[in-house]
């Protein structure tokens, strides 16, 4: 009866991890042997959720979660996808109506364990130590593991020839027992020893409940240590004071992409998607597959037919025949594919491997399954909020005058604060509306620890978000931090958190004070202000105290900039940026709520500090500069005073590095080049200056004027080479061309002419007046 020990010992099935090849071999041997109870590796304390795989809700991939009920960040997962052994076993045994129990190492115990020390031998460990297939695959001559994998187990889909179910599992077992002899204790994990003591021991008294007649599903590596000799008090000995904490088991749903290797899980497969492919197609998997990303493609815009699926085929088939290999495999449906259906090109390609590959696959778990009331109320929002969680990244768009759309953003907003990043917001497509959030959703596995987490601060999501933004707001360690989670309490519709968050804000900011903190914090807080006219939510209380900051900045600002090293001036630029979007914002408010005229002062003070910092000597020249552009964008400065301000920061008195700065705060930072399009004279000004200045200066200026220009649009960078280019830059005199000089070069004009007479035929007489002016029309076009 069993493959690895005497005909009346337990049957032990050694497995690969979510190996379709093993699950079916798993259920062909469990049809033959009929046990009378089924053991799996796994916590035993998950045995009273064993019911639960039987739901017709329940789809796979779904996890075990394990989580300290004192710690929740401290979690283990056992996942199980539809074609894992385990989970083939674990429902045989359900449809059966046979016992089931789980013998690995209890939860209680694996969570309490410290975290395995950086060995610094590693690197010297044998390889098996990781993998043990790899060893395998080099002792058949294969350089890859997955590819020795698939020809010797997955390919293989017509059982032995003699019928004998459990040849496979005897052979398996016998290779590892010959590994773990070769390589002894190097290969074998310290946990492993304890882990595989407590499931001989599970082993036992389930034979002394069931009788001999009972299978093992397991790791493979574990067989031999399973079917060894060892004494009941050496096995417990092995138990004796292991650490302990208090663990809660709940089923979640698991995800193709976190069955991956690349994901970090330790036992995860190269290619989940295709593992399921092979375990769900009962017959012509390599048709069934190629048809998939022909679908696929298609649905994508590339033009693939049924004959390029045939010829797909018929390559792959050609190319395993050509390698020896029994079936066509990832390796040569993929050079198919690429040949034949993508043309060639790896980037189709790498969406057929990410969609299709890998996968989004996302399991579902019942509602019955134990869960925190917490996790139930998520699950009653996502439901009437028809709000489905997905594995894959997936853009939605809410427009917050309808209550649906904004009742779903006062979701993803309080999950965030709980810091479960369901949904990460986005620029949306449209522009800055305030009327419309985009949001990109992913649901991944480790948002049910997070979950989990913070079940602590209360039973409902409103609540525990509510409870986490006063505790955030007394903790919070900067202003910023707190003007950012009262524009979160606003978004996420917490009222009641409101009062506290508000009485923290004023008192903070009644006691900073530095004024870069004043400014990092007013732009949120003035966001949270305006707020109230697209979500109905009424933010009055906060409009008292961005202005009380406001004022505060319009005092201490011009001091605060005096002495600042480059990079803390760069700093305070952006800063400025930020405070005067601000104080825009902050002033309509005054003039909508108010009739005394508050928003129009507000301006006016903040318009003179400006002005302030555009004169004052002995300022860093990007702050003085900045200062010029945005009273210039305002319409508070003509282009005689600019142009005087730019003269006086570009004369020969100032030093290279300090004009550079100027012209940086002026042009850069998204302020843009279109001034110097317009305004021949200013275009002059930085033309000139940059001519003069020193062959060694100009080598330490050089890389901050490139990252200044380089950031204008390409439209505007051409005009201006164009400009500069035709002429001199210099300020024209009345009535020349701006920009492209006061004297006319009769000699290029002349130079014109003989192509003018070809273009416009020897009717039209050309002078080099006229040439002088189609040049100067042609150099003007935008």
């Amino acid at each position: 009866m069993t493959p690895t020990a005497a005909p009346d010992a337990p049957l032990l099935l050694g497995v690969r991890h979510h190996g379709p090849g093993s699950a079916r071999a798993v259920r062909a041997a469990l049809d033959r042997a009929r046990p009378a109870a089924v053991l799996v590796e796994g916590p035993p304390e998950a045995d009273a959720l064993v019911h639960l795989a039987a739901d017709e809700d329940m789809r796979p991939p779904v996890a075990l979660l394990a989580h300290a009920v004192d710690d929740p960040g401290r979690a283990v997962f056992w996942p199980f996808a539809a074609f894992s052994p385990e989970w083939t076993a674990l429902r045989w045994a359900l449809a059966h109506d046979v016992p089931f129990r789980f013998i690995d190492l209890p939860a209680a115990h694996t969570l309490a364990s410290p975290a395995p020390e950086p060995d610094a031998d590693a690197a010297a460990a044998p390889a098996v130590r990781l993998d043990p297939l790899a060893a395998l695959a080099a002792a058949g001559g294969y350089d890859d593991p997955e590819t020795w994998w698939e020809d010797a187990v997955e390919h293989r889909r017509g059982g032995p020839p003699d019928g004998d179910v459990l040849a496979p599992f005897r052979a398996v077992a016998d290779a590892m027992r010959e590994l773990r002899d070769a390589f002894g204790g190097e290969g074998e994990d310290a946990r492993d020893a304890v882990r595989e003591a407590h499931m001989r021991l599970r082993i036992r008294d389930a034979r002394r409940a069931y009788g001999d007649g009972i299978a093992v599903v397991c790791g493979a590596w574990h067989v031999p240590a399973l079917t060894a000799v060892r004494t009941v008090t050496a096995d417990r000995q092995l138990l004796k004071g292991l650490p302990k904490v208090k663990a809660e088991l709940s089923w979640v749903p698991w995800t193709h992409r976190r069955l991956s290797r690349h994901s970090g899980y330790g036992a995860g497969i190269a290619s989940p998607g295709w593992y399921g492919h092979l375990f769900e197609a009962a017959d012509r998997p390599v048709e069934r597959w190629l048809t998939k990303v022909a679908r696929l493609l298609r649905d994508e815009g590339h033009p693939v037919s049924s004959a390029h699926v045939i010829e797909a085929v018929r390559l792959a088939e050609t190319l395993a025949a050509l390698r020896g290999r029994p079936l066509a495999g990832l390796a040569e449906t993929t050079d198919a594919a690429r040949a034949v259906l993508c043309d060639g090109s790896d980037v189709p390609l790498a969406l057929v491997h990410d969609r299709l590959v890998v996968g989004d696959e996302l399991g579902e778990v019942p509602e019955g399954a134990p869960a925190s009331p917490l996790r139930r109320d998520l699950d009653r929002l996502q439901r009437s909020l028809r709000l489905k969680p997905e594995a894959g990244r997936r853009d939605r768009e809410f427009d917050l005058r309808k209550d649906t759309d904004a009742a779903r953003s006062r979701l993803l907003h309080r999950l965030r604060i709980l810091g479960v990043g369901w949904g990460e917001p986005v620029v949306p497509r449209g522009g800055l509306g305030t009327f419309r959030e985009t949001w990109r959703l992913c649901w991944e596995p480790e948002l049910s620890v997070r979950l989990a987490e913070a079940a602590v601060w209360g039973t409902t999501v409103e609540g525990a978000a509510t409870a986490r933004a006063e505790a955030g707001a007394v903790a919070g360690a900067a202003l910023s931090d707190v003007t950012a989670l009262a524009e979160q309490c606003l978004l996420a519709g917490l009222s009641a958190a409101l009062p506290t968050v508000l009485r923290v804000l004023a008192d903070r900011a009644a006691l900073d004070t530095d004024v870069a903190h004043l400014c990092q914090a007013l732009p949120a807080l003035v966001r949270s202000v305006r707020y109230g006219d697209v979500r109905g939510t009424d933010a009055t209380a906060l409009a008292g105290v961005a202005g009380g900051l406001a004022e505060r900045i319009v005092v201490g600002l011009p001091a605060a900039c005096t002495g600042l090293a480059p990079d803390a001036a760069a700093t305070m630029r952006g800063h400025l940026d930020g405070v005067h979007g601000s104080v825009g914002l902050l002033a309509e408010v005054m003039e909508a709520t108010d009739t005394a005229g508050s928003g129009a002062a507000l301006r006016r003070r903040w318009s003179g500090v400006l002005r302030t910092l555009a004169s004052r000597d002995g300022l860093p020249g990007a702050i003085r500069g900045r200062a010029v552009r945005l009273l210039l964008d305002d319409g508070e400065l003509d282009d005689e005073r600019v142009a005087r301000f730019m003269g006086l920061a570009l004369s020969p008195g100032t030093p290279p590095a300090e004009g550079a700065a100027w012209i940086d705060g002026f042009l850069g930072g998204g302020a843009g080049g279109t001034v110097l399009v317009h305004d021949a004279r200013l275009l002059g000004l930085v033309d000139a200056w940059l001519t003069s200045v020193p062959a060694g200066a100009f080598t330490d200026v050089l890389p901050l004027l490139r990252r200044t220009f380089a950031a204008f649009e390409a439209g505007v960078r051409r005009t201006l080479g164009e400009q500069v280019r035709c002429g001199s830059g210099a300020p024209a005199p009345e009535g020349d061309a701006a920009g492209f000089g006061a004297v006319l070069d009769e000699e290029r004009a002349d130079a014109v002419l003989p192509t003018l007479r070809l273009l416009l035929g020897p009717v039209a007489t050309a002078t080099p007046a006229t040439a002088a002016s189609a040049t100067t029309n042609r150099g003007t076009q935008p």
